[in-house]
């Protein structure tokens, strides 16, 4: 029988966090049409908040590559975060009336999240990284796939899984998959059990990140 890859083992290791996420009060509340403009607008300033973090995550990475298909495929990233997800929260902002500035972002739970991750990505190398995006990237794919198919009356939030189910974002969770995988081949069950605890430790503050938008 053929040794599981590294995103199999991460996946069965860390099944019941990741299932808590991806059945979050937050996603049920999308999938059954009952998530409150306020719980929306909240989450939209903490997330729209945590991309310029994101855009230093990858910047790390992209340092930290070891190839030059990776560092050019993250500069790829880097120029959707900055140039398309940044002025995706611009305009929902300016066409809701919110002022982010009125918003508690850097409330125990949000900072824990952003801190958190950016740690990871400071302290660690490539490999951690990945592991940590997987976690947040596979874990909203997952989640939006599903939730794409209800019935939105709020446009914007519509957008926002629909941005998160297409098939550029799911080209990006799989590239992050497969570089875990890719890497995993060599690495010794310790390496592998590291990485894979950093999957569920980015999964446990998304949960908590989560959490906050409900106040």
């Amino acid at each position: 029988m053929p040794q599981e890859t590294l995103s199999e083992q991460i996946l069965r290791e860390n099944s019941a966090v990741f299932e808590a996420m991806v059945n979050h009060r937050f996603v049920e509340d999308i999938v059954h049409g009952r998530l409150s403009n306020a719980v929306f607008e909240r989450y939209l300033v903490y997330e729209g908040a945590f991309v310029e973090t994101a855009i230093s995550i990858f910047a790390l990475a992209t340092a930290k590559a070891r190839t030059i298909d990776q560092k050019r495929w993250l500069i790829a990233v880097l120029d959707a975060l900055a140039n398309q997800q940044i002025a995706y929260f611009e305009r929902i902002f300016a066409e809701r009336g919110i002022d982010p500035g009125t918003y508690d972002v850097d409330r125990p739970e949000v900072e824990a999240f952003r801190q958190g991750m950016l740690e990871i990505a400071q302290e660690g190398g490539f490999l951690d990284i990945a592991a940590a995006m997987f976690a947040a990237e596979w874990m909203y794919w997952t989640w939006s796939k599903r939730a794409a198919r209800a019935n939105f009356a709020d446009l914007h939030l519509k957008e926002w899984v629909e941005m998160h189910a297409d098939d550029e974002f799911a080209a990006q969770a799989t590239w992050l998959r497969q570089q875990l995988d890719d890497a995993g081949v060599g690495l010794d069950a310790s390496e592998r059990h590291r990485l894979s605890a950093i999957f569920g430790r980015a999964q446990h503050l998304e949960i908590a990140f989560h959490d906050a938008a409900y106040g």
